[in-house]
């Protein structure tokens, strides 16, 4: 499977009522640039997100607050990853689709990106990706093109 557990640094003061500073350092950490952050709160009608991979970006997803499972799949082998403490980080390499559900209400999913976002080329189709994946086993990234069109995964 293309992932990487890995650990957050983290720092917990208890003295000061159990607050905590966890980090990490791009390229030194992580395996990628930094291109883009962003975080995702739960609300009472996002229990589920995600399902859908991307074709050329890393991410980091972890989360400082709560307990997110992420299901991740690459077409053949399926595994659910809980992220439940500041200190455990999730490395996605491109091509793993991914299944985002939080577990509990106050959590925060932090995502750290190696690409821009660009929403027209997110691919939701289940269908689709197991295509794509099982074309990419026999084929070149141009012949990919051809299959995709334009608007491969990001």
């Amino acid at each position: 499977m293309e992932y990487e557990l890995i650990n957050i640094r983290t720092v917990m003061n208890k003295d000061e009522g159990g607050s905590g500073l966890s980090f990490v350092e791009a390229k030194h950490d992580i395996p990628f640039e930094i291109k883009r952050m962003y975080f995702i709160y739960k609300n009472e009608e996002c229990m589920q997100m995600g399902f859908h991979p991307h074709k050329q970006s890393w991410h980091l997803f972890f989360c400082p607050n709560g307990r997110i499972d992420i299901t991740i799949d690459n077409g053949e082998t399926c595994s659910t990853i809980s992220l439940d403490d500041p200190s455990k980080g999730l490395i996605l390499h491109p091509g793993v689709w991914r299944e985002i559900k939080w577990i509990n209400n106050n959590s925060v999913l932090c995502v750290a990106a190696s690409g821009h976002y660009e929403a027209f080329k997110y691919r939701k189709d289940y269908e689709s990706y197991l295509k794509y994946v099982a074309e990419k086993k026999k084929t070149t990234n141009d012949e990919m093109a051809d299959i995709w069109g334009e608007s491969i995964y990001e």
